[in-house]
């Protein structure tokens, strides 16, 4: 067992970014944040990267998560099953060499439904873990990929991933629809249209109606179409997620960007929502786990 006290290096390695933090005596001293993720990577170059924030943050334990340890990473680091909670996953890590290991992914078979995930795990259980909100509940995660985790008793006992933000991205640069969602998006009017016409329209068919109205209108509202557009997206994906959920209040891990669309779109659903940083969540699972490294 490590303590939390001792200095190591959690790192936070997705598909386009990757985030290192200095860990000292329980709270983060430095960080290190570079747009060099695991898509622009080959498997010659990790091991020249890890000791580059090693030169910038000192040369400590790193303990890594996140895509670095998938099937386009670094190595391979498996899966820690459902129910999974931080000494599971604190058992399965994979040693890279004595100062260096990968955190494992977490995976879901429930009722025939199979899911995966990558880094969120160190979040969702990092939050309960250090008391910033209770240990169980229903948990959302936005980004590219949004992670719904149900946690009981501080395990992670089911998961499901929508695919909102890659959706959202991929129409911004190759659809019909790209002219025309080039605004920033914001929790505005038009987004708040959008989420009402997701609960009575198909979404396929709400999306081709910005088409539509721009070539009958023949006006400039293009700056209403990207929050519109979101509103569908968003409010489609919690409209599906919340089906059947019994719970009143919904635990946020996000960022700054996404959190306000998705509050805006679990108030339109009657949720009371609590709002918990991303990367204080991150951090709290990293000592968790980090505390357990054997």
């Amino acid at each position: 067992m490590r303590r939390a006290s001792e200095s190591f290096i959690a790192v936070d390695w997705g598909t386009t970014n990757r985030r290192a933090y200095l860990i000292e005596n329980g709270a983060v001293t430095r960080t290190h944040r570079r747009q060099e993720g695991v898509s622009i990577s080959s498997r010659t170059t990790y091991a020249g990267q890890v000791a580059a924030i090693r030169d910038e943050l000192g040369n400590h334990p790193m303990l890594l998560a996140g895509m670095i340890g998938s099937n386009i990473g670094w190595h391979q680091a498996g899966y820690a099953q459902c129910p999974a909670d931080i000494a599971s996953i604190s058992s399965q890590l994979l040693h890279v060499d004595s100062q260096t290991a990968i955190v494992p992914g977490v995976a879901t078979n429930l009722h025939g439904h199979v899911d995966v995930m990558r880094g969120e795990e160190v979040q969702l259980l990092g939050a309960p873990a250090a008391g910033l909100t209770p240990d169980s509940g229903l948990f959302c995660q936005p980004g590219t990929h949004s992670k719904w985790a149900k946690i009981q008793a501080g395990r992670i006992v089911d998961f499901s991933t929508s695919m909102t933000g890659e959706l959202f991205a991929l129409l911004r640069t190759h659809s019909l629809l790209a002219a025309h969602l080039k605004s920033p998006t914001h929790a505005d009017d038009g987004f708040h249209c959008g989420l009402k016409r997701a609960e009575r329209m198909d979404l396929t068919c709400a999306l081709f109606e910005i088409r539509a109205a721009a070539a009958v209108r023949k006006d400039d509202r293009d700056g209403d179409a990207s929050s519109y557009a979101s509103g569908l997206l968003i409010g489609s994906e919690v409209s599906v997620c919340l089906r059947g959920a019994a719970d009143r209040r919904v635990y946020l891990l996000s960022d700054q960007t996404l959190a306000p669309l998705y509050a805006a779109a679990l108030e339109h659903h009657g949720r009371e929502v609590v709002h918990i940083d991303s990367q204080h969540a991150f951090v709290a699972g990293s000592l968790a786990i980090y505390e357990q490294w054997q």
